[in-house]
Formats: C-alpha cells, structure tokens, sequence
C-alpha cells in the first residue's frame, strides 16, 4: 500500500498601514503657533485567512475506530479465505488493509481498503462456507483442557491417551497432533530445538520467545507447522503436518489453528468480563410441574425478559454463583413434564447431552436434540464434557446410558484473554446431579422421581438484554 503522504500548508499574514498627518497652516502674517495633533487610529487591514484542508480518514483509521472483535472476525474471515497470513490479533494494520483490498479486487470491487456492508456480508459468507466444509469447530482437549482448533471433516481418525491426541485423515495425508509432557528446566529454546532435530525436518521459519516457539518447514514430501510453549516444566506442543497437494486447503486452515491454540487457557490472564449477547439463547431443565426451571446463570443472567417459547415468559428467583445455575418460575404453566433428578453414585463418562441448540445452528428450528459427549475429571470441582456441544446446549440435560440423570451442562462463555486480546472459545462443564438436588432442595423444589422422558422435560429459554 502506498504511504499517504500528508501535504505541509503555510499560512502567511501580511498587513501594511499608511499613516499620515495633516497640517494645517494659516497665511503667513498671521501664521498661530501649531497645536499638537492627537495621532491618528490606526485601524489594520481585514485579514484573509486561508482554510486548512481536513485530513484525510485512511483505512487504518477506519479500521481503528472498529470494535476489536469485528477487527478480528474480520482478520479471521480473510484468513479463510487465503488473502490474510498474519495472526488475528484485532490490531489495525498495513496488511489487513492490503488483504481487504485483495478480496475487493477479486470480487472486481473498488479497492478502497475499507469493506461496505455488502462486501463484508459476501466475505463473512464465503469465510463461513470453507470452515463448513472442513468441519472447523473448537474441541477441549480431555487430559489437559488445553483449547485446539480443528478441521474435523478433514481429519475424522482420532487416537488419544494421557499424553495428549492424535488426528489423521483416513489416508495419512493431514495429520494433527497435541502432546504434552513433563520435562524438568524445559524452555521454549530447548523444546524448539529438540523438534527441528526430530524426523529429518527442515525448517525455513522459527521464532522463539520466551512463552512460546513457532517453526515451520518441510519434513520429506510433506509441510509442518509446530507451535509449542512451556510452563512449570510441562511442555505442550501442537504439530500439523500436511502433503504439499493439500497445501491450497491446509494455509488457511494452519492460520486458523494457530490463533485458536491455547495449550494452558485455565492459567490465561483474563483481560476484561465475558462479551453479553443482546440476545442469547438457552436450554431449561424442568424441575416440577408447578414451573420450577433449572437454567444456567450467566446464560440467564441481566435479562430484561426471559422468554419461553410456548409458554410466556419466566422469572429469575434464585441463583447459586458457586455452581452457576439458577432457579426460573414459569407462572401459571400448565402440562409441565418435570425430569426425574433422584439418584445418586459417580458420574459415568459417556453421557447423552439433550438441549435445543441456537436457532441458528438449525435453521431458525427450535428442534430437542441428543448428542453424545464424554465427561472427565479436570482438577478437584471440574468435570469437563468434550466433545463440545452446540451454543444454546448452556443448561442442557445430561443423562447416563442407563437414563439416570447425571447433571447440567455449563458453556462458560467466552472471555477476552491475553496480550493480544483473541477471544478463547467456551468450554464445556458438567454440573454434577447431586449439585443440582441440593440446590433444588435448598430452594423448597422437591425433585420429580420414576420414568420421565428428557427430551419432553427440556425448554428453550430467549434472554433479552439492553
């Protein structure tokens, strides 16, 4: 992009006066001694002034005066769309000006470097449709809750153990992996030069900070991509690996992965409170016939209405900041199914998750669905659920194999983290049935017990904010 260049303007002021005296004289004969004459006024000149041209808005500037996270949704969106290699950190550049302008130009656009509204409509739309045909969506991982962004269509073969995961496409083509291990005194320069040494690899780039490394290069017939970081003498790394024919689909993808990565987001400074949709969309759990819901609380929380479809709208009377759930009245509902809560025992790893998930995630439905997820112990309170499920499942039911009731679903929503400021996606948590009792108990909703079907006992809940 060529520098804009700011013209220097001058401004000179120039007045000039005249000043005269006028003497009066008598004849000579009769010549009176001359008064003393007060001076004249001097009054000066109008002065013209020159206007000042404005200066002109560059598309930085433009781009400056954006919330940060359109900066980034829209440094992610050109991302996918192979015109933006940078890292989407919402910082206004030179190079996301440059990359807004390829896209104008490919679209045969004038290249102005700032995106109108149908512009922007065109890229998030063609942004969206490759991150759906690679399946792109956040996953936790089980053993280390460390957060990875993954290209789930393309590589749907996965084998995992304590030491992290592995995903391959069925041929061997993309191969994706997340280790982790300890390693006494280990640090970033150390951990990056043991990877360059492994598997004959050549790397044509590599930096290494002091909190984390990237390197990049060519391993036999294939490219790879490792970024890793240590701390307290773990080492986490993730290494993509890809055929050169994949290279046209697999760019993008790497830009993605790299700004999505998080290997340790529970020790991440939080740099602000989670964004608050104006309006967000929920699963309540039905507790008793008389309107009693069970919800999430941040799901439900700074809501002028909280509306259930079907049935009006519900009031928030109680909440438990410990365990976020919170405690909804449906007044004057009638045929209300309750879930049966009763039960108790360890929570079994393979539960049946049942929700309604964001109408935009189905087409505008408000459809009860059932996935599968795993539930693993993260630290002494957590239980993790991965792999994540949709938005909207915040609230959701979580059944056993057998049918017991086994807890709630938590979304813990999104925050703004880090130095360069990228969002991290939700993470999935399980609140554990016996959580769920007391409170209900400590409350006076005595819990529905025998046979109850989870997908009659589920409500969609619509929080509207200011």
């Amino acid at each position: 992009m060529r520098p804009f260049m700011k013209l220097p303007f001058a401004l000179a002021l120039m007045m000039a006066a005249t000043l005269g005296t006028a003497v009066a004289q008598t004849p000579a004969a009769k010549q009176a001694p001359q008064a003393k004459q007060a001076p004249a006024e001097i009054k000066p000149k109008p002065v013209t002034t020159v206007p000042t041209r404005p200066a002109v808005q560059t598309p930085v500037d433009t781009a400056k005066a954006m919330e940060q996270a359109e900066r980034l949704a829209i440094q992610s969106d050109l991302a996918w769309v192979s015109l933006y290699n940078g890292v989407i950190s919402g910082e206004a550049s030179d190079r996301m000006v440059s990359a807004i302008k390829a896209f104008q130009k490919d679209h045969g656009a004038k290249e102005t470097g700032v995106l109108n509204a149908q512009e922007r409509g065109v890229l998030s739309a063609e942004a969206k449709k490759r991150q759906d045909n690679v399946g792109w969506k956040i996953v936790s991982d089980a053993t280390s809750g460390a957060r990875i962004g993954l290209p789930s269509k393309l590589v749907p073969l996965i084998v995992s153990d304590v030491n992290g995961t592995k995903w391959s496409s069925t041929t061997g083509t993309i191969q994706i992996e997340f280790l982790r291990r300890k390693e006494a005194g280990a640090t970033t320069a150390t951990v990056a030069a043991g990877e360059k040494k492994l598997n004959a690899r050549k790397a044509d780039y590599s930096v290494v900070k002091p909190d984390f490394f990237v390197l990049s290069g060519s391993q036999g017939l294939k490219k790879f991509y490792i970024r890793g970081q240590t701390r307290n003498d773990e080492v986490r790394v993730l290494t993509i690996l890809y055929d050169q024919a994949t290279e046209g689909t697999m760019i993008p993808v790497t830009v993605a992965m790299s700004s999505a990565y998080n290997p340790f987001p529970g020790n991440v400074a939080q740099a602000g409170p989670p964004p608050r949709k104006k309006v967000e969309y929920s699963t309540g759990i039905v507790a008793s016939t008389d309107g009693a819901i069970v919800a999430d609380r941040q799901a439900t929380d700074g809501c002028m209405t909280i509306a259930v479809p079907g049935y009006g709208n519900a009031t928030r009377i109680a909440d438990d900041e410990t365990r976020e759930l919170a405690l909804l009245r449906i007044y004057g509902a009638t045929g209300l199914k309750p879930l049966a809560m009763s039960g108790n025992g360890a929570t079994k790893p393979n539960l049946n998750l049942t929700g309604i998930a964001d109408p935009q995630n189905q087409g505008g439905r408000n459809s009860v669905t059932v996935v599968a997820a795993t539930a693993t112990p993260a630290g002494a309170d957590d239980t993790t659920l991965s792999p994540e499920p949709a938005l909207g499942f915040s609230g959701a039911a979580a059944l056993d194999a057998d049918g017991k009731f086994a807890g709630a679903v938590r979304l813990k929503p999104a925050v703004v983290a880090g130095p360069a400021g990228t969002p991290l996606p939700s993470q999935a948590l399980l609140v554990p049935a016996d959580a769920v009792r007391e409170f209900l108990k400590a409350k006076g909703v005595a819990v529905a017990t025998g046979p109850s079907d989870a997908k009659a006992s589920v409500l969609r809940l619509v929080c509207v904010r200011k």
